[in-house]
This record gives C-alpha cells, structure tokens and sequence, in this order.
C-alpha cells in the first residue's frame, strides 16, 4: 500500500474489480447512505466539510481509470463537487464514462446523501467516511465552536484503513463453495430504465427488537422471518404460479467480515450468506422459518464456513488466464458471469447494516440515517436496513410499478403491533 500511494494509485479490492464492468443503466453498483439532519443543510459547509475528509482519507480523493487488464484509481487533487439532488437515487453514476468518481455528495432540503459504488468500498466503509464527513459539517455550523484540528493519520494506519482484507484472509487451500440453484423471481414488468421506486418504512427499534424477543430471535431473524413470510404469501395469493414451476426462495443476506475477520479496513468487506426456503416442500409457519434461521446462522456465521467464500473470490482473481484478459473482453464476460453466479441464485436481498453509534456532539444534529440498495435488474426488488437513535428505516429499493410485496411486508409489521410511518418518491 506504501508503494501505490507514492505511485498516485490504488489498486481495486477483490469485490472492487467486478462492479465497474458490470455497472449499466439498470444495474448501477451504487448504493446510498443518507443522513437525515434536524436542519436544512448549508452546501457550502458541506463542501468544506467534504474537503477536508478526503484530505482525511485518500482513498475517496480518487478517480477510476482503466487499465489494459483492470480497472484503478487514480488520486487527484480535488474532491467531487457536491450537488443537490434531482435525479432518482443510486442510478446516476457511470463509472467507467461519464462519472469517474466513485461516489458523490449529493443535498435535499435537510438530507445530506453519500451515493458511493461497491467498486470502492461497501456499507461499513462507506459509513466511516459520511460519519467524518458530518463531524466535520458540524464543527464548521457551530460558529461557537473551534475549528477541528485532526491529528494526521499515520503511514501505518492508513495501510489498514486501504487494505485489500480479502487476500490478507485469503487461504490457498481452502475449497470453494458449490454453486446455489436458482432462485425463484418476481414476475414483475421492469420500469423505465433510470427510474428507482424507493418506499422506507420507520419504526420503533426498540419495539421491535422486543417483538423479535417474543420469540426467542434476533431483530434481524425476525426481519428475515417476515419477508420469507411475505414472499410465500405473495406466491400463495398469485394463483398464476404453478408449485411445480417454483423455484427455491433464497435470500441474499450480505455479513460484514469484520468482526469474524479483524480488519479496519474501508474497502469492501463483506460476502453474502444464502437462506432459503423451498415451498415445493409445503408451506413454513413462523416457527418453522425461525428453527430453520437459527441452525443456518449458526453453521454459516463462523470462520470456516466463511472462508470458502473469501477463497472462492479471490482464488478467480489469481489465475493467470483471467488476468491476462484485456479489460474490454472482461467488461463483456462479466455481468454474464455475475447473473449466473449471482443474481439468477437470489430471489431477492435484505442487508442490514446494524445499530451505528455517532459520537456526541456532532449526533444532535442527526434525527435518522437511512440505507438505499443498489438497483439491480436480476433482483428487481431488494431490501436495506439501519438503525440509528431507537430509530430503524427498512427501505425497499424496486425497479418495478408493483407494490404488493412492500405492502404485504408492512401490513405484517402493523399486525404485530409495529407503528410505521412510510415515505416513497413515487
């Protein structure tokens, strides 16, 4: 890492290097993580804040380039402007054309967006640099409060900050996992290409997390307990599905590798584990669903079981015939590659990014935080979750006119006792 800041660039992480060729019009890799203040944001604040975070973390004062193998980023001296919202959400990057950026800072009203692609960091990563971003926001809105003089981040720890953890965990000899079935899909029409459907759901975390205490199961079993409930109760309800045409449904649920895994590192971090219910066995009651999430969490959730995974990802990057493949011929293989290892095995996907702390004082000026999906044209409809100040948003992010499925899901909260209040940009 030494060595490629003193060269003026960053190599891609192992995840990094497969979304800028897979990045279209549908399939973004762009996600969105948003700060809800209590005020209307100051654009110019937030650009001097913006600044002095990237001068922070190197890392997010770059631009990608191409390679004639791979993508890289390329720092440079100045960050992206920031910008107030008009368009629809996480759909207007273009990596590899119009947009070599990786991120951008965008403003509405009392909403401050960090719209950032999977090709340089994931949830966690992303959060680092937007809750810096805020600290930084704050102090220059407090007229009261003196400038912020942050101690330079050493050599040393940056390397943590910028490593590529996937191949610090990497094993040669550990086998890779077998390839998941295919998954059942939503039979939904796809909507306008640029367009994004965005419904978020508020409520209580504290009253869920003791619905979810009822039964003995975590918030986040809970959540995945009602959302396979909600599919096999769609797929009940269509009487256009045939059983003996239905497919497995299988849920990507993406684990921060972090805790399992120490690292520091602001890139990505993260693989997907695969729960799934099959309904050609019959229908699952909630018990059943929760039994089966317990004894799956348990075998998955542990360094061997996960390693197979990390080796399988970086294993491809080793082989000297993929290597050798200019750029052009792989932004042609890849998103075919990424459909049939990836988005044909998911019926959909639910990331939670967990109960994030912000530090005091600059947390007063924040009422929630919300977390947007990346589009996707495999998956058209897909699921985030975040937590901040016993507040948790559940956002559904859709590339289809076809509401039954957040309706469902938000009618089973309401009949457990969870309040919503639900907001939409359609």
């Amino acid at each position: 890492m030494k060595k490629q800041r003193q060269d003026n660039w960053f190599k891609l992480d192992n995840a990094g290097k497969l979304y800028p060729s897979i990045a279209s019009s549908r399939v973004s890799t762009v996600f969105r993580l948003t700060a809800v203040l209590k005020m209307p944001v100051k654009a110019d604040l937030l650009q001097q804040a913006l600044g002095q975070s990237v001068h922070r973390f190197p890392l997010f004062n770059v631009k990608l380039r191409r390679g004639i193998f791979w993508y890289y980023f390329e720092k440079t001296t100045e960050p992206p402007r920031v910008h107030r919202e008009r368009y629809f959400p996480c759909t207007s990057t273009d990596l590899r054309y119009n947009q070599p950026s990786p991120y951008k800072i965008l403003y509405f009203k009392n909403r401050v967006h960090l719209e950032i692609s999977h090709a340089i960091a994931d949830g966690a990563g992303g959060l680092i640099f937007l809750k810096d971003i805020l600290k930084n926001y704050h102090a220059l809105l407090d007229e009261s409060c003196n400038p912020i003089a942050e101690t330079p981040i050493s050599k040393e720890v940056l390397a943590t900050l910028e490593e590529d953890a996937f191949k610090k965990n990497y094993e040669k000899k550990i086998p890779s996992p077998q390839k998941l079935e295919k998954a059942y899909h939503f039979p939904f029409k796809l909507i306008e290409k640029g367009e994004y459907r965005i419904t978020n759901g508020t409520y209580s975390a504290s009253a869920f997390k003791a619905l979810a205490k009822t039964y003995n199961t975590s918030p986040t079993k809970m959540l995945l307990c009602l959302y396979f409930e909600t599919i096999q109760d769609f797929i009940r309800e269509n009487e256009t599905v045939r059983l003996k045409d239905l497919k497995p449904l299988i849920i990507n649920l993406p684990v921060d590798l972090r805790s399992i895994f120490p690292s520091k590192t602001m890139r990505n971090f993260f693989i997907s584990i695969t729960p799934s219910i099959d309904l050609r066995l019959g229908e699952y009651n909630r018990s059943e669903i929760l039994t089966y999430l317990d004894h799956y969490f348990a075998l998955c959730l542990t360094p061997k079981y996960l390693k197979r995974y990390i080796s399988r990802n970086f294993k491809n990057e080793l082989f000297w015939h993929v290597r050798l493949i200019p750029l052009f011929i792989k932004d042609l293989a890849m998103p075919f590659i990424y459909n049939y290892y990836g988005e044909s095995s998911y019926t959909s996907s639910l990331s939670n990014l967990g109960v994030i702390k912000i530090d005091e004082p600059y947390a007063e000026i924040i009422e929630k935080l919300e977390l947007l999906p990346p589009p996707s044209e495999g998956n058209i409809i897909k699921a985030t979750v975040i937590t901040f100040n016993d507040i948790t948003t559940i956002s559904f992010g859709s590339l289809t006119d076809e509401r039954v499925i957040e309706r469902l899901f938000f009618r089973k909260l309401r009949n457990e006792g969870i309040s919503i209040k639900i907001e939409t940009n359609y």
